[in-house]
This record gives C-alpha cells, sequence and structure tokens, in this order.
C-alpha cells in the first residue's frame, strides 16, 4: 500500500511535468506569433527579424546539447556529453521528443541520405587533379542493389587507367565515391596534400592518382592487377550514419590482387572533422604505408611479423 506521503510525490511530480508541457506548448505558441509577425513586417523591415528566426540546428554540437530542466547533476550530465555524440539529456515532451531535437534528428537523417544519393561534383575531382573512371555500374539504383558491381572496373576505365598511369610505382592512390560523396568532398581536399608531402618526407614516389565513380573497396584489386603497385591507398566515403555523413576510410594493402583477401587489407577509418582531421589522417596514414613498403606486407600478415 502507498502511504500518504508516496501519493503526495506522485501527484505534485504529475502536476510539475504536466506544467512544464504547458509552459512548452505556451513558448511555442509565442515563438510561432513572434515568427508570423516578422513575416508579415519582412518587407517593411527585414532587419527587424533578423533575432526572431530559430538557429539553424545543425550548428548545434551534440555533445554540448542538454536541454534536461534543472538536472540533478548538471556538471555530470555535461561530463557524459562530452565523451559521447549519443542523443542523451536532450528532454522530452510528454512520451514524445521535444521539437528541436525532433527537427535535428530529422536533418541528420537528411544529411546522411543525401550523402548516398548524390555524386561527388565533377567540379571537385577536377579540382583535385584527378582523372575519374567508373565501374561497370550503370546508375546509382544498381550501385546501391549490386555491391559486386562495384567491386568491378569497367573496360573503358581499364584502358583509361593503363594510358593515363605509369606502372608499378612505389605507392598508387585512388579516391572512391563509396557509400557517401560528401565524406570524400569533405576530407579529400585536406588529406591529399598532407598524404603526398609525408611520403615525400619517407622517400616514397607515388603513381598517377585518380577518381573511380560507384567503386566499393574491393576495387583496389583490379587496381593493383593493372598497375601492380607495392603499396595501394584507397580513399573512401564510409557509409553515413545520424551522428555524421562526413567519415571517410583510408584503406591500404601490399600489392593488391584478385586473390587479396579482406584479412591483407589495413583501415583508417573515421576521417571527419569530429574524428580524425583528414590533415593528421594524411601523416598518419603515409607513416602506415612506409611500414608496409618496408616489411613487404599489410593486414594480419604485417601484425604477425
Amino acid at each position: 500500500m502507498l502511504s500518504e506521503k508516496d501519493v503526495q510525490g506522485i501527484v505534485e511530480s504529475v502536476l510539475k511535468e504536466l506544467n512544464l508541457i504547458n509552459m512548452e506548448k505556451k513558448e511555442n505558441k509565442t515563438d510561432i506569433l513572434k515568427e508570423r509577425e516578422c513575416v508579415s513586417s519582412q518587407k517593411k523591415n527585414e532587419s527587424v527579424c533578423e533575432e526572431q528566426y530559430l538557429p539553424d540546428l545543425n550548428e548545434i554540437k551534440l555533445e554540448e546539447w542538454a536541454l534536461i530542466p534543472e538536472p540533478f547533476d548538471k556538471e555530470g550530465l555535461m561530463r557524459i556529453k562530452k565523451n559521447t555524440p549519443a542523443r542523451i539529456g536532450l528532454w522530452r515532451a510528454g512520451a514524445r521528443y521535444k521539437v528541436e531535437p525532433w527537427l535535428r534528428f530529422r536533418a541528420d537523417l537528411a544529411a546522411a541520405k543525401d550523402a548516398v544519393m548524390k555524386d561527388v561534383d565533377p567540379k571537385f575531382i577536377e579540382e583535385l587533379g584527378l582523372f575519374t573512371v567508373q565501374t561497370v555500374v550503370k546508375d546509382k539504383d544498381e550501385y546501391l542493389t549490386r555491391p559486386d558491381l562495384g567491386r568491378k572496373l569497367s573496360e573503358e576505365a581499364k584502358e583509361k587507367i593503363l594510358k593515363e598511369c605509369p606502372k608499378s610505382p612505389q605507392v598508387q592512390l585512388i579516391v572512391v565515391d563509396g557509400l557517401s560523396s560528401t565524406a570524400i568532398e569533405a576530407n579529400a581536399k585536406d588529406f591529399i596534400p598532407s598524404f603526398l608531402q609525408a611520403l615525400k618526407g619517407y622517400g616514397l614516389s607515388i603513381g598517377k592518382p585518380f577518381f573511380i565513380k560507384y567503386g566499393r573497396v574491393a576495387v583496389m584489386d583490379e587496381v593493383g592487377e593493372l598497375l601492380q603497385p607495392e603499396v595501394l591507398v584507397e580513399l573512401i566515403g564510409e557509409r553515413p550514419g545520424l551522428v555524421t555523413a562526413k567519415s571517410m576510410s583510408a584503406y591500404m594493402c601490399y600489392k593488391p590482387n584478385k586473390n587479396t583477401i579482406e584479412s591483407d587489407r589495413m583501415l583508417v577509418s573515421n576521417i571527419h572533422d569530429g574524428g580524425l582531421p583528414p590533415v593528421e589522417a594524411g601523416a598518419h596514414v603515409a607513416g602506415i604505408v612506409k611500414k608496409i613498403y618496408d616489411a613487404k606486407a599489410s593486414g594480419v600478415k604485417l601484425m604477425n611479423l
């Protein structure tokens, strides 16, 4: 049986929660009225409206965003938040998300979908000084439904690669769109100069880099068969999520070919501004390439030496 004190506590808790919900509805209503007033007066004086619009929710760092009213241990909550981009401490409106966290969730989901569905801008590839080839994949729908085709170069691609690139380089770099064109556009421009400079410092030469459209990780094996580099490095867009759509990976392999298996590859992942910064990643990957080149092995074989 609940005591009278317990019942009183439950009632007070419910009343407090209802009051918070009502306050939130009141605040939302006030915001809507302000926004309508702003829109109606915009023709008269646009500068009046600047501070009345909602802030860009994409600019908010999830690691710093806590909306719990009067948390028991605010400092402890913020310590937890700083260690993870997970959506914790965002509070609720009844049993649902509050409006702003829900809108941010939808925005992050839209960014992830865009990263998968859009193509890397051809102008961006030109700025990097890369030429473009394509796998046997015909379009984005086929790319998403037939991963196996993303591992095979078209005959036109093979001819162009052999024409443009020197054979048997010490290091060969390829850039592949993968499942996030956003990741390539966000990171490749900073990664590549850092990587090339570090390779030069190690005394390693590099072949002519190029871009592969509609490619998967194992397309590096076909490139290895064609150009026969000592070490091949592949930059590829990672599968995007709700934390970021900008994450890029760098795969490395010693003399990749048709007999290469996954354990022969080495990987540096989470290359983006919220993980391993691309400039730092370029130097780091070059250091691993040097180890692969010296040991004449990669993946598990290198780790077992």
